[in-house]
Protein backbone atom coordinates (compact mmCIF):
# COMPACT_ATOMS: atom_id res chain seq x y z
CA UNK A 1 0.00 0.00 0.00
CA UNK A 2 2.65 2.76 0.76
CA UNK A 3 4.09 1.80 -2.45
CA UNK A 4 1.44 3.60 -4.08
CA UNK A 5 0.50 6.67 -0.99
CA UNK A 6 4.36 7.60 -1.30
CA UNK A 7 4.48 7.96 -4.89
CA UNK A 8 1.77 10.30 -4.44
CA UNK A 9 3.53 12.25 -1.60
CA UNK A 10 6.68 12.73 -3.35
CA UNK A 11 4.70 14.11 -6.56
CA UNK A 12 2.91 16.70 -4.24
CA UNK A 13 6.29 17.38 -2.40
CA UNK A 14 7.82 17.95 -6.00
CA UNK A 15 4.64 19.94 -6.40
CA UNK A 16 5.46 22.32 -3.35
CA UNK A 17 9.25 22.84 -4.52
CA UNK A 18 8.18 23.96 -8.22
CA UNK A 19 5.89 26.28 -7.26
CA UNK A 20 8.37 28.10 -4.93
CA UNK A 21 6.53 27.12 -2.21
CA UNK A 22 8.67 24.37 -0.04
CA UNK A 23 9.71 25.39 3.49
CA UNK A 24 12.82 25.05 4.77
CA UNK A 25 13.95 25.02 8.63
CA UNK A 26 16.68 26.97 9.68
CA UNK A 27 18.76 25.36 12.76
CA UNK A 28 20.02 28.29 15.68
CA UNK A 29 22.43 27.13 17.80
CA UNK A 30 22.34 29.50 20.64
CA UNK A 31 19.42 31.12 22.79
CA UNK A 32 16.71 32.66 20.96
CA UNK A 33 17.32 36.32 20.93
CA UNK A 34 18.16 39.79 18.66
CA UNK A 35 21.37 38.26 17.94
CA UNK A 36 21.85 34.62 17.17
CA UNK A 37 24.24 31.77 15.43
CA UNK A 38 22.63 29.72 13.26
CA UNK A 39 24.47 26.49 11.12
CA UNK A 40 24.72 27.27 7.55
CA UNK A 41 24.22 31.26 8.22
CA UNK A 42 26.15 31.89 10.84
CA UNK A 43 26.13 35.21 13.47
CA UNK A 44 22.66 36.89 12.33
CA UNK A 45 20.23 39.43 13.61
CA UNK A 46 17.25 37.96 14.00
CA UNK A 47 13.80 39.84 12.84
CA UNK A 48 11.22 36.63 12.53
CA UNK A 49 10.85 35.50 15.81
CA UNK A 50 7.89 36.33 18.25
CA UNK A 51 10.39 37.44 20.97
CA UNK A 52 8.84 40.71 21.19
CA UNK A 53 10.05 42.04 25.09
CA UNK A 54 13.30 39.91 24.22
CA UNK A 55 12.52 37.71 27.30
CA UNK A 56 13.31 34.19 25.71
CA UNK A 57 16.84 34.54 27.00
CA UNK A 58 16.57 36.34 30.14
CA UNK A 59 18.52 35.34 32.99
CA UNK A 60 15.88 35.88 35.32
CA UNK A 61 13.43 33.59 34.19
CA UNK A 62 16.25 31.03 33.69
CA UNK A 63 16.80 31.07 37.09
CA UNK A 64 13.48 30.84 38.37
CA UNK A 65 12.41 27.67 35.65
CA UNK A 66 16.03 26.30 37.14
CA UNK A 67 14.78 26.68 41.15
CA UNK A 68 11.54 25.04 39.98
CA UNK A 69 13.09 21.98 38.39
CA UNK A 70 15.25 21.56 41.60
CA UNK A 71 11.88 21.96 43.48
CA UNK A 72 9.08 20.58 41.44
CA UNK A 73 10.89 18.31 39.14
CA UNK A 74 10.55 18.00 35.35
CA UNK A 75 7.18 17.33 34.41
CA UNK A 76 3.66 16.61 35.79
CA UNK A 77 3.24 13.54 34.32
CA UNK A 78 -0.29 13.77 34.14
CA UNK A 79 -3.82 15.93 33.35
CA UNK A 80 -4.40 18.46 35.13
CA UNK A 81 -7.38 16.79 37.34
CA UNK A 82 -6.26 13.45 37.81
CA UNK A 83 -2.99 14.49 39.89
CA UNK A 84 -1.34 16.99 37.00
CA UNK A 85 -2.50 20.34 39.21
CA UNK A 86 0.59 21.86 41.03
CA UNK A 87 0.52 25.22 42.84
CA UNK A 88 2.46 27.21 40.27
CA UNK A 89 -0.24 26.20 37.39
CA UNK A 90 -2.89 27.85 39.98
CA UNK A 91 -0.32 30.87 40.98
CA UNK A 92 -0.36 31.49 37.36
CA UNK A 93 -4.08 31.04 36.75
CA UNK A 94 -4.38 34.08 38.96
CA UNK A 95 -1.38 36.17 37.90
CA UNK A 96 -3.30 35.88 34.34
CA UNK A 97 -6.56 37.20 35.46
CA UNK A 98 -5.13 39.81 37.64
CA UNK A 99 -2.92 40.81 34.22
CA UNK A 100 -5.92 41.01 31.98
CA UNK A 101 -8.30 42.56 34.30
CA UNK A 102 -10.40 38.77 34.18
CA UNK A 103 -12.48 36.79 36.81
CA UNK A 104 -10.48 32.98 36.01
CA UNK A 105 -8.40 31.64 34.11
CA UNK A 106 -7.37 28.00 32.66
CA UNK A 107 -3.77 27.08 31.36
CA UNK A 108 -3.15 24.39 28.34
CA UNK A 109 -0.16 23.37 26.64
CA UNK A 110 0.01 26.06 24.13
CA UNK A 111 -2.97 28.85 22.28
CA UNK A 112 -3.62 26.34 19.77
CA UNK A 113 -5.15 23.83 22.26
CA UNK A 114 -7.07 26.69 24.02
CA UNK A 115 -8.16 27.99 20.61
CA UNK A 116 -8.96 24.65 20.14
CA UNK A 117 -11.16 23.63 23.48
CA UNK A 118 -12.76 26.66 23.34
CA UNK A 119 -15.98 26.40 21.30
CA UNK A 120 -17.23 22.73 21.39
CA UNK A 121 -17.75 22.58 25.62
CA UNK A 122 -19.62 25.93 24.86
CA UNK A 123 -22.04 25.99 22.04
CA UNK A 124 -24.12 23.95 20.02
CA UNK A 125 -26.62 23.08 16.82
CA UNK A 126 -28.02 26.51 18.18
CA UNK A 127 -25.77 28.85 18.30
CA UNK A 128 -23.62 31.22 16.24
CA UNK A 129 -19.60 31.40 15.94
CA UNK A 130 -19.06 34.38 13.71
CA UNK A 131 -15.75 34.70 12.80
CA UNK A 132 -13.12 37.15 11.40
CA UNK A 133 -11.88 35.82 7.73
CA UNK A 134 -8.23 36.29 8.89
CA UNK A 135 -8.55 34.64 11.52
CA UNK A 136 -5.21 32.04 12.73
CA UNK A 137 -5.59 28.58 11.97
CA UNK A 138 -6.47 27.17 15.85
CA UNK A 139 -9.32 29.20 15.95
CA UNK A 140 -10.59 28.00 12.58
CA UNK A 141 -9.86 24.07 13.94
CA UNK A 142 -11.81 25.21 16.94
CA UNK A 143 -14.82 26.44 15.09
CA UNK A 144 -14.76 22.96 13.07
CA UNK A 145 -14.89 21.10 16.07
CA UNK A 146 -18.03 22.71 17.15
CA UNK A 147 -21.33 21.93 16.02
CA UNK A 148 -22.37 25.76 16.03
CA UNK A 149 -23.71 27.50 12.93
CA UNK A 150 -20.92 29.49 11.49
CA UNK A 151 -20.70 32.86 9.62
CA UNK A 152 -17.68 34.44 8.38
CA UNK A 153 -16.81 38.33 7.76
CA UNK A 154 -14.72 40.44 6.17
CA UNK A 155 -11.39 41.17 8.08
CA UNK A 156 -11.75 44.12 10.52
CA UNK A 157 -15.19 44.95 7.93
CA UNK A 158 -18.16 46.00 10.96
CA UNK A 159 -20.15 46.34 8.22
CA UNK A 160 -20.03 43.07 7.36
CA UNK A 161 -20.02 42.09 10.55
CA UNK A 162 -23.65 43.74 11.38
CA UNK A 163 -24.55 41.69 8.47
CA UNK A 164 -23.79 38.50 9.86
CA UNK A 165 -24.66 39.11 13.29
CA UNK A 166 -28.25 40.08 11.43
CA UNK A 167 -28.19 36.69 10.15
CA UNK A 168 -27.42 35.12 13.52
CA UNK A 169 -30.24 36.64 15.47
CA UNK A 170 -32.49 33.64 14.79
CA UNK A 171 -29.98 31.58 17.02
CA UNK A 172 -29.41 30.84 20.86
CA UNK A 173 -25.90 32.14 21.42
CA UNK A 174 -23.84 34.13 19.19
CA UNK A 175 -20.24 34.53 19.93
CA UNK A 176 -17.69 36.76 17.87
CA UNK A 177 -14.04 35.70 17.31
CA UNK A 178 -10.88 37.64 16.29
CA UNK A 179 -7.08 37.78 16.61
CA UNK A 180 -6.14 40.70 18.92
CA UNK A 181 -3.13 41.18 16.53
CA UNK A 182 -3.65 39.85 12.75
CA UNK A 183 -0.21 38.07 12.57
CA UNK A 184 0.23 38.32 8.75
CA UNK A 185 -0.50 41.83 8.73
CA UNK A 186 0.40 43.33 11.99
CA UNK A 187 -3.49 45.24 12.09
CA UNK A 188 -5.38 45.82 15.67
CA UNK A 189 -8.52 44.11 15.45
CA UNK A 190 -11.29 46.88 16.41
CA UNK A 191 -12.51 45.72 19.09
CA UNK A 192 -14.29 48.37 20.54
CA UNK A 193 -16.03 48.57 17.31
CA UNK A 194 -16.85 45.04 17.92
CA UNK A 195 -17.58 44.89 21.45
CA UNK A 196 -20.10 47.81 20.63
CA UNK A 197 -21.77 45.44 18.00
CA UNK A 198 -22.24 42.61 20.45
CA UNK A 199 -23.29 44.85 23.05
CA UNK A 200 -26.57 45.56 19.92
CA UNK A 201 -26.91 42.56 18.99
CA UNK A 202 -26.52 40.38 22.29
CA UNK A 203 -23.65 38.43 21.66
CA UNK A 204 -20.50 37.34 23.35
CA UNK A 205 -16.66 38.47 22.24
CA UNK A 206 -13.79 36.44 22.33
CA UNK A 207 -10.04 37.94 21.27
CA UNK A 208 -7.15 35.85 21.17
CA UNK A 209 -4.14 37.86 22.21
CA UNK A 210 -1.21 35.62 21.33
CA UNK A 211 0.40 38.66 19.09
CA UNK A 212 -1.17 41.49 21.09
CA UNK A 213 -0.86 40.40 24.64
CA UNK A 214 2.58 42.09 26.01
CA UNK A 215 2.76 44.28 22.89
CA UNK A 216 -0.42 46.38 22.48
CA UNK A 217 -1.69 48.91 25.25
CA UNK A 218 0.39 50.88 27.10
CA UNK A 219 1.57 48.60 29.68
CA UNK A 220 1.07 45.53 27.08
CA UNK A 221 -2.12 43.87 28.47
CA UNK A 222 -3.48 43.75 25.10
CA UNK A 223 -6.55 44.87 22.76
CA UNK A 224 -8.97 45.08 25.90
CA UNK A 225 -6.63 47.69 27.74
CA UNK A 226 -5.80 49.51 23.88
CA UNK A 227 -9.63 50.15 24.17
CA UNK A 228 -10.54 50.57 27.36
CA UNK A 229 -12.58 47.59 27.79
CA UNK A 230 -10.71 45.05 30.82
CA UNK A 231 -12.87 42.81 31.92
CA UNK A 232 -15.49 43.28 29.49
CA UNK A 233 -14.78 40.83 26.69
CA UNK A 234 -16.01 37.22 27.89
CA UNK A 235 -13.06 35.11 26.47
CA UNK A 236 -9.20 36.17 25.99
CA UNK A 237 -6.50 33.25 24.81
CA UNK A 238 -3.55 33.79 24.74
CA UNK A 239 0.12 32.17 24.75
CA UNK A 240 2.84 32.21 26.77
CA UNK A 241 5.24 31.18 23.84
CA UNK A 242 5.83 35.07 22.45
CA UNK A 243 6.28 38.45 23.98
CA UNK A 244 5.54 36.12 27.56
CA UNK A 245 9.02 34.32 27.97
CA UNK A 246 8.97 31.97 24.45
CA UNK A 247 8.53 28.60 25.66
CA UNK A 248 5.35 26.41 25.02
CA UNK A 249 1.86 27.21 27.00
CA UNK A 250 -1.51 28.70 26.23
CA UNK A 251 -4.19 30.11 28.36
CA UNK A 252 -7.91 31.13 27.92
CA UNK A 253 -9.29 33.51 30.61
CA UNK A 254 -12.29 35.30 30.70
CA UNK A 255 -16.03 34.94 32.94
CA UNK A 256 -15.74 32.59 35.23
CA UNK A 257 -18.29 29.89 34.56
CA UNK A 258 -16.48 29.89 31.59
CA UNK A 259 -13.62 28.88 32.75
CA UNK A 260 -15.53 26.16 34.67
CA UNK A 261 -16.97 24.76 32.23
CA UNK A 262 -14.01 24.74 30.05
CA UNK A 263 -12.28 22.22 32.94
CA UNK A 264 -15.40 20.34 33.01
CA UNK A 265 -15.30 19.31 29.39
CA UNK A 266 -12.69 21.09 26.85
CA UNK A 267 -10.99 18.62 25.19
CA UNK A 268 -7.23 19.58 25.30
CA UNK A 269 -7.53 20.29 28.91
CA UNK A 270 -8.71 16.75 29.75
CA UNK A 271 -6.53 14.59 27.89
CA UNK A 272 -3.18 16.60 27.71
CA UNK A 273 -0.40 17.05 30.29
CA UNK A 274 -0.21 20.17 32.15
CA UNK A 275 2.80 22.25 31.09
CA UNK A 276 5.97 21.66 33.39
CA UNK A 277 6.34 23.27 36.70
CA UNK A 278 9.66 24.82 35.12
CA UNK A 279 7.44 27.07 32.74
CA UNK A 280 4.70 27.69 35.25
CA UNK A 281 8.00 29.05 37.32
CA UNK A 282 8.90 31.70 35.00
CA UNK A 283 6.10 32.46 33.67
CA UNK A 284 4.89 33.81 37.04
CA UNK A 285 8.76 35.51 36.86
CA UNK A 286 7.81 37.49 33.61
CA UNK A 287 4.63 38.57 34.71
CA UNK A 288 6.61 40.25 38.06
CA UNK A 289 9.13 41.99 35.60
CA UNK A 290 6.90 43.52 33.36
CA UNK A 291 4.72 44.54 35.80
CA UNK A 292 7.83 46.35 37.77
CA UNK A 293 7.80 49.00 35.26
CA UNK A 294 7.14 49.43 31.52
CA UNK A 295 10.45 49.88 30.05
CA UNK A 296 10.17 46.83 27.64
CA UNK A 297 6.86 47.75 26.42
CA UNK A 298 7.87 51.43 25.80
CA UNK A 299 11.15 50.34 24.31
CA UNK A 300 9.51 47.78 22.10
CA UNK A 301 6.94 50.97 20.87
CA UNK A 302 9.51 53.07 20.34
CA UNK A 303 11.43 50.43 18.07
CA UNK A 304 8.66 49.69 16.43
CA UNK A 305 7.99 53.47 15.40
CA UNK A 306 11.49 54.02 14.42
CA UNK A 307 11.91 50.61 12.27
CA UNK A 308 8.40 51.66 10.23
CA UNK A 309 9.13 54.67 9.87
CA UNK A 310 12.44 54.44 7.99
CA UNK A 311 11.22 51.41 6.12
CA UNK A 312 8.59 53.56 4.72
CA UNK A 313 10.96 56.31 3.93
CA UNK A 314 13.54 53.99 1.92
CA UNK A 315 10.46 53.34 0.09
CA UNK A 316 9.29 49.62 0.72
CA UNK A 317 5.44 48.97 0.52
CA UNK A 318 4.25 48.54 4.59
CA UNK A 319 1.22 47.13 5.39
CA UNK A 320 -0.61 49.55 8.12
CA UNK A 321 0.14 48.18 11.76
CA UNK A 322 -0.22 48.90 14.81
CA UNK A 323 1.23 46.05 16.78
CA UNK A 324 5.73 44.84 16.46
CA UNK A 325 5.10 43.40 13.69
CA UNK A 326 5.50 44.95 10.08
CA UNK A 327 5.02 43.15 7.12
CA UNK A 328 6.74 44.10 3.59
CA UNK A 329 4.67 43.36 0.54
CA UNK A 330 6.65 41.94 -2.29
CA UNK A 331 3.63 39.82 -3.61
CA UNK A 332 5.42 37.55 -5.60
CA UNK A 333 6.02 34.36 -3.96
CA UNK A 334 9.72 33.06 -5.15
CA UNK A 335 11.08 37.16 -4.76
CA UNK A 336 9.74 36.62 -1.04
CA UNK A 337 11.94 33.81 -0.39
CA UNK A 338 14.79 35.11 -2.64
CA UNK A 339 14.95 38.25 -0.96
CA UNK A 340 15.20 36.39 2.49
CA UNK A 341 18.12 34.58 1.36
CA UNK A 342 19.99 37.20 -0.28
CA UNK A 343 19.03 38.96 3.18
CA UNK A 344 20.26 36.26 4.97
CA UNK A 345 24.16 37.16 3.38
CA UNK A 346 23.82 40.43 4.88
CA UNK A 347 23.38 38.76 8.27
CA UNK A 348 19.20 39.62 8.62
CA UNK A 349 17.25 36.46 9.32
CA UNK A 350 13.61 36.80 8.19
CA UNK A 351 11.21 34.47 6.75
CA UNK A 352 9.38 35.11 3.35
CA UNK A 353 6.00 34.05 3.58
CA UNK A 354 3.69 33.14 0.89
CA UNK A 355 0.55 31.03 -0.42
CA UNK A 356 -1.01 29.02 1.68
CA UNK A 357 0.42 31.30 5.01
CA UNK A 358 -0.81 33.86 3.35
CA UNK A 359 -3.46 34.83 0.22
CA UNK A 360 -2.25 33.49 -3.23
CA UNK A 361 -0.56 37.34 -4.46
CA UNK A 362 -0.09 38.97 -1.42
CA UNK A 363 3.44 37.18 -0.11
CA UNK A 364 5.88 39.24 1.92
CA UNK A 365 8.78 39.57 4.47
CA UNK A 366 7.61 39.47 7.98
CA UNK A 367 9.63 41.66 10.25
CA UNK A 368 9.07 41.04 13.98
CA UNK A 369 10.42 43.75 16.10
CA UNK A 370 11.73 43.41 19.81
CA UNK A 371 12.63 45.37 22.82
CA UNK A 372 15.91 43.68 22.52
CA UNK A 373 16.89 45.41 19.06
CA UNK A 374 19.05 48.07 19.60
CA UNK A 375 19.16 51.07 17.46
CA UNK A 376 22.32 50.21 15.34
CA UNK A 377 20.97 46.69 15.07
CA UNK A 378 17.79 48.11 13.81
CA UNK A 379 19.50 50.48 11.01
CA UNK A 380 21.66 47.57 9.72
CA UNK A 381 18.31 45.74 9.21
CA UNK A 382 16.31 48.61 7.06
CA UNK A 383 20.17 49.17 4.94
CA UNK A 384 20.09 45.67 4.37
CA UNK A 385 16.73 45.81 2.94
CA UNK A 386 17.59 48.69 0.78
CA UNK A 387 20.28 47.12 -0.39
CA UNK A 388 18.97 44.12 -1.82
CA UNK A 389 15.40 45.95 -2.50
CA UNK A 390 17.88 47.83 -5.28
CA UNK A 391 19.44 44.73 -6.20
CA UNK A 392 16.23 42.48 -6.69
CA UNK A 393 14.07 45.62 -8.51
CA UNK A 394 11.58 46.24 -5.60
CA UNK A 395 13.18 49.64 -5.20
CA UNK A 396 13.97 52.24 -7.92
Amino acid sequence: MYNNFQKYLQKEIQGIKDAGLYKNERIIITPQGAAIKTEGEGDVLNFCANNYLGLADNKDLIAAAKKAMDERGYGMSSVRFICGTGDLHKQLEKKIAEFFGTEDTILYAACFDANGGVFEPLFGEEDAIISDALNHASIIDGVRLCKAQRFRYKNADMADLEEQLKAAQKCRHRIICTDGVFSMDGNVAPVDKIYELAQKYDALVMVDESHSAGVVGNTGRGTTEHYNLRGKVEILTGTLGKAFGGAVGGFTTGKKEIIEMLRQRSRPYLFSNSIPPMVAAAALEMFKLITKDNHLQDKLHNNTTYFVDKMKKAGFDIKPTQSAICAVMLYDAPLSQKFASELSKEGIYVTGFYYPVVPKGQARIRVQVSAAHTTEQLDKCVNAFTKIGKQLGVLK
